[in-house]
């Protein structure tokens, strides 16, 4: 098997991979298994949210009486019937934020008795959809997040705090619904898909305990009233029905599907990878040279499948991103050798600030980034990746897809 022949298998198994995750197909599966019988309040949130809501329109029809769209600016494409779309500012909360929030709200309030509430849930949904609690104002939550960022607290750490302040994160958007009934359909772009972290868990249950919130204010000297804190009781969600409808996990089993429907056998070695992509890389590398190897666990021809969010030591000032940077170690890594060829793709179609969504690279790739006349190893060591793989030919480029469940790295291992 020549190594084009590897790269256009590659090609076929992460595109089978994207589509599996894309929203419109992981709504249709979602609505599928849950079957509402209501009629329905839509309220979707976050990057996904305009493709959500229409595949549950398209999927539902007149069953969804009215609803609300919040996503981030440029991400919706165009009106739904029966549904107000609104866009607001991502990372950042903004005030059209906080009025999409409210105007969500009050439908929900005025409109939900005697329906169930639909709610959609995508990555950066957390800044999109907030309602601040009375006296607590934009400019305060804005310093606090800053602090909050610069004192050093984990991720955890922050969304316990944010929980505090809002009316609709911790479980509190679905309390406000109660007692009517949320189906709520999730894409999560977090590793371990814990609900209460997803958008900061609006239908989520938040078992925060004052004491919880007063330990972390303390530690990080905060300065939230104590009053405030003790505000802070668990929340439970009783009329919540959730499913998980795509996730990187999910992203992984679409790949292996494909790759043995083409010949390979298929191994998920990791759908949790959060670590460096050097360390990473090595660790690939590792498993390919045991394929085929006596007592291997792995049979050639293989796929060998990874997911997650790497990360990237930023040591120069190139352009690039953590797909592509892992690709171009793992060019350095296979240079000279046949019969295998590597992906590393961002799901959401985006790598870092470049056009690119990964790469993909195999033996020769190294060796011709040299050919046409630049040093690999000194684009490597300045993070420039993504000019690296264009001159090699070897960028893979989507564009923005619609969904984001994390990235898919793949190694394909020839006989």
């Amino acid at each position: 098997m020549t190594n084009s022949t590897l790269r256009k298998d590659a090609e076929k198994i992460y595109t089978a991979a994207l589509r599996e995750a894309m929203p419109e197909e992981a709504v249709r599966r979602a609505l599928r298994e849950m079957r509402p019988v209501e009629e329905l309040v839509l309220v979707a949130i976050g990057k996904a949210a305009w493709r959500m809501a229409k595949a549950a329109c398209d999927e539902l029809g007149e069953r969804i009486a009215c609803g609300a769209v919040i996503t981030k600016y440029g991400h919706s494409e165009g009106p739904i019937a029966n549904l107000s779309i609104y866009e607001a500012g991502h990372p950042i909360l903004d005030e059209n934020g906080l009025e999409a929030a409210k105007a969500a709200l009050e439908l929900t309030k005025r409109e939900s008795e005697g329906r169930a509430v639909l709610f959609l849930v995508s990555g950066g949904g957390s800044a999109l959809f907030e309602s601040l609690l009375p006296g607590v104002t934009l400019e305060y939550m804005r310093g606090l997040n800053g602090r909050l960022l610069a004192c050093g607290a984990d991720i955890q750490e922050i969304n316990t705090i944010r929980k505090l302040f809002s009316a609709v994160k911790g479980g509190r958007f679905a309390r406000h619904c109660a007692p009517s009934k949320i189906y709520q359909i999730v894409l999560s772009d977090v590793l371990g898909d814990d609900l209460g972290s997803i958008a900061s868990g609006p239908a989520a249950p938040n078992p925060a305990r004052a004491e919880d919130i007063r330990h972390i204010n303390d530690k990080y000297s905060l300065g939230i009233d104590d009053k405030v804190i003790e505000g802070q009781k668990p929340v439970e969600t009783p009329n919540v029905t959730t499913v998980m409808a795509a996730n990187v996990r999910i992203l992984c089993e679409a790949a292996a599907r494909r790759a043995e429907e083409l010949g390979y056998n298929a191994y998920i070695i990791d759908d949790a990878v959060d670590g460096d992509v050097e360390e990473l890389a090595e660790r690939i590398y590792g498993a390919s040279k045991l394929a085929g190897a006596q007592d291997s666990p792995y049979r050639r021809p293989c796929a060998l499948i990874f997911g997650g969010e790497p990360t990237v030591r930023l040591k120069g000032k190139g352009l690039g991103g953590r797909n592509q940077e892992l690709a171009l170690i793992m060019a350095k890594y296979l240079a000279g050798s046949d019969g295998m060829v590597f992906v590393s793709c961002g799901s959401d179609g985006t790598d870092g600030p470049t056009e690119a969504a990964g790469g993909m690279t195999d033996g020769s790739t190294w060796d011709l980034i040299s050919k046409r006349g630049a040093d690999p190893a000194a684009l490597l060591a300045d993070n420039d990746s993504n000019r690296a793989l264009k001159i090699g030919d070897s960028l893979i480029v989507t564009g923005p897809t619609g969904t984001n469940v994390n990235d898919l790295m793949l190694l394909l291992v020839d006989r």
